[in-house]
This record gives structure tokens, C-alpha cells and sequence, in this order.
């Protein structure tokens, strides 16, 4: 069976399977990029998304290389850019990542239209299909947050600044479309605001957030938001960094080479988000893993079918390291989920509701 397809806008057609491709140039070499891709793209997976700041984790050395694997990939199998969707992004204000644009400081309109330029520059295209913004100029808390803090709001860049500039880049063929990621129901509703009042703007399309089995905060009320106002979720972290895949309950810890194991004290967002020693995380990893093993589903394809069946996801993002990790995410395109499943997986997320905000 092809992956199937969905209309994520007009004339833009993407596939339901969306291959994310943060491990492309740090776990994954170019000849091992490329086998993955080919891939995807025969099972008939057509999008494919990355990010100025790729791989992870990030550092100077290979920023921009997972879009710089994707440019010699589609050039090398002489792929017609049509039958390609390339999402990528603009990193929010960090102070971190000194090597992109001296932090980046903040979303202004130079660091906008900087960033698409550089992404267009590293992906070797003349128009990116899908622009994102990795995660919003101002202070919310995300990443495994979920209190509000009023005290650590900053100063940020007006939406109408951010628009403005995305939408020169539309105005100039560079971006054809434009979503958010990592946002709350109040930015996507104040992107959307803004661009009503104003023809010159955008409109979102897409927002990109974390949804899976551990983390199904987008439905107690950015769905709503999303279903009247017609944006499509882009899942992302469908596996939870590879914990539901049941990898890192193994005696040894799970393989040296798992990204848990093999950036530890490298990558604070992931071992804060997905702690192994939280109990309720741990509970309820194992309670997913003896559904799958009861129905006799690889775990993984339970996770991404359970992901796959929401009315409002368009896409799931995910991310692998190896063809057979590839290969079972495909499987669960194949995978119904009866309503006996489906009620014990309700029956977990009730005792355990989302681990891993």
C-alpha cells in the first residue's frame, strides 16, 4: 500500500508521512541520508522536512547540513522538483546558536528574509513550499513546559513585522506557503488575526507540534482552534524521541547509537522532555508497549497508525536513523485500529494523561 495523500493546500499535495530530516549529517552520513530517502520516496512518501538549524544536535560545524543532504540527494537522483514538498524553518530567538545570525536574537524581518535566502541558498531551489517558524518570538513555554510565566516575558518582534516579511518572500516566489511550530492556541489565533486585517499578509496554513500517544495536548483546545480556523497539525515526535518504540526499556538501556544514549548531556530539550526516570513516563511507555504486544503490532506501527487516524493531523513527521525503523513506520499506514485498541489506549492516557507535554 502507497502512503496516502492529503490536500494540505491548493495545489500543494503531500503525503501522510512526512520524513524529518534532523539526524542527516550527525547520525546519519550522506551514503546512509541517502538510502533513507530513496526509500521513503519509492514507498511513495513525497515531503520531507528540515530546518536552518539541522541537524541535532545543533552546532556550528554542521548547521545546515541536513538541508545541504537534501539539495545533493534530489539533485543526484535528478528527482523534477515537482514531485518533491520541501518544509523547512527559521529558528526563533535562542542566544544559543551564536553561528546563525549571532544567536539568532529575534524574528525580525532581516532575520526573516536572511534565513529563507540561506535555506534556498543551502537546498540549491529557487522557492521553498512550506516555511515555518520553529518556535515563537516571545516567551511560551514549550519543550516539555506547561506553566505559563508571565515574569519571563520579553520583548519580541510584532506578528506584523514577521508577516510582513514572510509574505514579501511570497510576493517574490521564494516561499509559496507558511505555517508555525511549537505555537499555542493564542499565536496561531494572533497570526490569523493579523492577517485578516491585512491583504498584504499570509495566512498560516499548517502548525507543526509534538502529538502521540504520550502527548495529546493539542486536543484539549488547539484542536478546536485548528478545526473552525482550517489548519492542518503537522505531528511531530510521533515516537516520542523513540521511547514508544520500546527500544530503551531493553536490560542494557537500548542501543549505544539510540539519540538518548548517544548525545546524553548534549541534548537538554530531549532528556528533560522524555526522562525515563519520571514514573508516569515510564508507566505508560510500558502499558502502549503491552497493547502492541497483545494485538501483535510492532510498537512503533501502533504509535504512528494511533497518530494517523486524527481528523486534524495532515501529516506525521518522524524521524529515522535505519531502514528497518523506515520500514515499520510505513507498515502502520496497513494498520486499523479497532475500537477494542483504541478503548485501551483511552484507558492508559486517562490513568497517565501526557507524559511528555
Amino acid at each position: 500500500m502507497d502512503v496516502p495523500l492529503f490536500n494540505l493546500a491548493p495545489n500543494l499535495t503531500v503525503s501522510r508521512l512526512c520524513l524529518g530530516t534532523m539526524t542527516f549529517g550527525e547520525q546519519n552520513s550522506l551514503p546512509q541520508s541517502y538510502r533513507l530517502l530513496d526509500q521513503a520516496f519509492d514507498a511513495g512518501i513525497n515531503f520531507f522536512d528540515s530546518a536552518e538549524m539541522y541537524p541535532v544536535p545543533q552546532r556550528a560545524q554542521t548547521q545546515g547540513r541536513s538541508e545541504e543532504y537534501l539539495r545533493r540527494w534530489i539533485r543526484e537522483r535528478k528527482i523534477s522538483r515537482d514531485r518533491v514538498v520541501v518544509a523547512t524553518k527559521v529558528s526563533g530567538p535562542s542566544g544559543q546558536m551564536t553561528w546563525i545570525r549571532g544567536g539568532p536574537n529575534c524574528l525580525d524581518a532581516r532575520n526573516i528574509s536572511e534565513a529563507i535566502d540561506s535555506s534556498l541558498q543551502r537546498l540549491g531551489m529557487d522557492y521553498i513550499d512550506l516555511y515555518q517558524i520553529h518556535w515563537p518570538d516571545r516567551y511560551v513555554p514549550m519543550f516539555g513546559e506547561t506553566e505559563y510565566d508571565p515574569v519571563r516575558q520579553f520583548f519580541s518582534v510584532s506578528i506584523e513585522e514577521q508577516l510582513d516579511a514572510l509574505g514579501r518572500a511570497v510576493d517574490a516566489g521564494k516561499i509559496r506557503y507558511i505555517g508555525l511550530s511549537n505555537e499555542t492556541a493564542y499565536g496561531v489565533m494572533k497570526f490569523l488575526h493579523v492577517a485578516e486585517k491585512d491583504a498584504r499578509y499570509p495566512k498560516i496554513i499548517s502548525l507543526q507540534n509534538s502529538y502521540s500517544l504520550l502527548c495529546r495536548t493539542f486536543d484539549s483546545g488547539m484542536a478546536e482552534c485548528c478545526h473552525h480556523e482550517r489548519i492542518s497539525l503537522l505531528a511531530y515526535s510521533p515516537l516520542a524521541m523513540g521511547v514508544l518504540s520500546g527500544k530503551y526499556f531493553s536490560s542494557d538501556g537500548g542501543p549505544s547509537d539510540a539519540r538518548l544514549n548517544l548525545f546524553r548531556g548534549r541534548y537538554s530539550e530531549g532528556e528533560y522532555r522524555y526522562n525515563l526516570s519520571r514514573k508516569q513516563l515510564k508507566s505508560a511507555a510500558m502499558q502502549y508497549l503491552n497493547i502492541a504486544e497483545k494485538n501483535g503490532l510492532h510498537p512503533v506501527s501502533l504509535a504512528i497508525a494511533f497518530v494517523l487516524r486524527h481528523p486534524l493531523i495532515a501529516s506525521v513527521v518522524f524521524g529515522v536513523t535505519k531502514s528497518w525503523q523506515l520500514q515499520e513506520v510505513l507498515n502502520a499506514c496497513n494498520v486499523e485500529l479497532t475500537a477494542e485498541i483504541i478503548a485501551d489506549i483511552n484507558r492508559v492516557h486517562a490513568k497517565f494523561p501526557n507524559p511528555c507535554p
